[in-house]
């Protein structure tokens, strides 16, 4: 209840979308009792070992169902060992150890919250990955099943002119255009994103033109997918109103 309200207070000003950052996609819905026993062993500090892991499943099934009844974008960004030389981070603090690509498996990990909500279009579910071959072996088609499903755009040092040909080579053959999110950036600095928005837009053009040049797509249909992977399908995932 408390993080439902919170979650009220949010939208109120203005939020669309919440940002979940996690090692594992493992969720699990747990009874009502047994999470709140987990809640208060935890609050006493006397978990049992997997407590916290079955904990941590129950709250990402938890956040999907809230996002179906509140409306609020889920996007689960995963794939992602931060800080992996931990000495460097303790002697520089956070963001500086490295952030390393992990395989992570979504396809076991998630079906529980999809087969729950993964049907319901009132669900927008956006997914990311520092894993590049995720997007291919599950990411691509757990998409192109589930109607709640987006696939987020190329992440992190993914996201570079190389990084968005190899993307879109990897999902549209199986997911297609219309269940990817577009280009949403979550960088913290201000002056990176209009450059990362603009490599984003030139580097899928160039990878329209070429798919336009192999006789993949026609000019015009080519056209209107650039529209649509620079703003229009981003205004959906979200959703945000049109110019």
């Amino acid at each position: 209840v408390a993080i439902e309200e919170r979650r009220k207070q949010f939208i109120e000003l203005g939020a669309k979308a919440t940002d979940h950052a996690v090692e594992s996609v493992q969720s699990e819905r747990l009874a009502n009792t047994e999470a709140e026993a987990i809640f208060r062993r935890a609050l006493a500090g006397e978990l049992e070992p997997g407590e916290p892991d079955h904990f941590a499943a129950h709250m990402l099934w938890e956040s999907a169902r809230m996002s179906r009844e509140d409306g609020l974008v889920m996007q689960i960004r995963a794939g992602s060992m931060r800080d992996h030389n931990s000495k460097l981070a303790e002697r520089f603090g956070p963001d500086i150890g490295a952030d390393i690509p992990i395989s992570v498996d979504w396809t076991r990990g998630l079906r529980p919250l999809l087969v729950d909500h993964g049907s319901d279009p009132a669900l927008h579910l956006i997914l990311s990955t520092l894993d590049e071959a995720g997007y291919s072996r599950e990411l691509a088609p757990l998409a192109g099943y589930y109607p709640a499903v987006l696939l987020g755009p190329p992440w992190w040092f993914n996201d570079s002119p190389n990084g968005t040909r190899r993307y879109l080579d990897s999902v549209t053959e199986t997911a297609g255009f219309q269940n990817l999110s577009g280009f949403a950036d979550d960088a913290h600095n201000l002056v990176a994103i209009p450059a990362r928005h603009d490599i984003w837009r030139r580097a899928s053009c160039s990878w329209l033109a070429s798919r336009v040049l192999d006789g993949a797509l026609a000019e015009e249909d080519a056209a209107w997918l650039a529209g649509e992977l620079a703003c229009g399908l981003a205004r959906r995932a979200f959703p945000l109103p049109g110019p």
